[in-house]
């Protein structure tokens, strides 16, 4: 709770990944991978309760085992790859509104993001509720450099390049003149839960952008990203370097 609010934390994790499978219980350094999101909310200093949407008993099962609350299995219609994240919140939200438990802020947490920390949460929180009445939502983003679109190609039929958004390569700019854009990251998504149910998006002319550092930006989508952020945490571990997940080191 912060200010006389409260905080909902929805970890989401099917089952069914094509891409990686099984990739929301895969071992990352010693819990499977929808443990992180849930412990990292439970760190929080300003989150009431943690539940799991999933469509999976067995992820059910974990996700408990770890301390989140599954109050409910996820509907078939909202566990297959056309459902949005969007619609997955809403029920969780009416679910418990139905049963008299009411937030006043919903925090999105997906296990393909498992780097997001406690204090990265509390940060966020803590940035919406002093500007709430200007802002609606906050979301993770992180800076584009090497994959600034200024650097984009076009490959032709005959495979020659050419500048995308530069006239010709001679005029690109220098990394160090262009002006800083930023990506959705996934790392986190908050809302005032008044504003969600309004606007039906977490991104909006409202949002503010947390930013994450670059090693923290990276999403599971397949063994590559997997094994990139396995590195990180290894590196991390053998350096003494804190993993704030729930507080304490692996």
């Amino acid at each position: 709770m912060i200010n006389n609010k409260r905080v909902l934390a929805l970890v989401t994790a099917r089952s069914g990944s094509k891409g990686l499978p099984n990739k929301n219980i895969r071992n990352l350094g010693g819990r499977p991978l929808l443990a992180w999101p849930i412990l990292a909310a439970m760190g929080s200093s300003y989150v009431d309760k943690v539940i799991l949407s999933t469509n999976s008993e067995a992820y059910a099962e974990i996700g408990k085992s770890y301390g989140a609350n599954v109050p409910f299995l996820r509907p078939n219609n909202l566990a297959n790859d056309k459902a949005s994240s969007i619609d997955v919140v809403i029920h969780a939200l009416d679910y418990l509104s139905e049963r008299g438990e009411d937030y006043d802020y919903i925090l999105l947490l997906e296990p393909t993001s498992p780097l997001t920390e406690a204090s990265d949460i509390d940060s966020a929180i803590l940035s919406l509720d002093s500007t709430l009445g200007k802002a609606g939502a906050a979301v993770g983003v992180s800076l584009m450099e090497t994959q600034h679109p200024a650097f984009s190609v076009e490959i032709s039929k005959n495979r020659f390049i050419s500048p995308l958004i530069a006239g010709s390569f001679d005029s690109m700019p220098r990394r160090q003149d262009l002006k800083p854009i930023y990506s959705l990251d996934g790392s986190l998504y908050l809302s005032s839960v008044e504003v969600l149910y309004r606007q039906k998006s977490f991104c909006h002319d409202k949002t503010l952008g947390i930013i994450f550092d670059r090693y923290k930006s990276f999403e599971v989508d397949d063994l590559v990203d997997f094994l990139f952020i396995e590195a990180v945490l290894e590196y991390q571990i053998k350096n003494g370097l804190p993993i704030a997940k729930s507080g304490e080191n692996l």
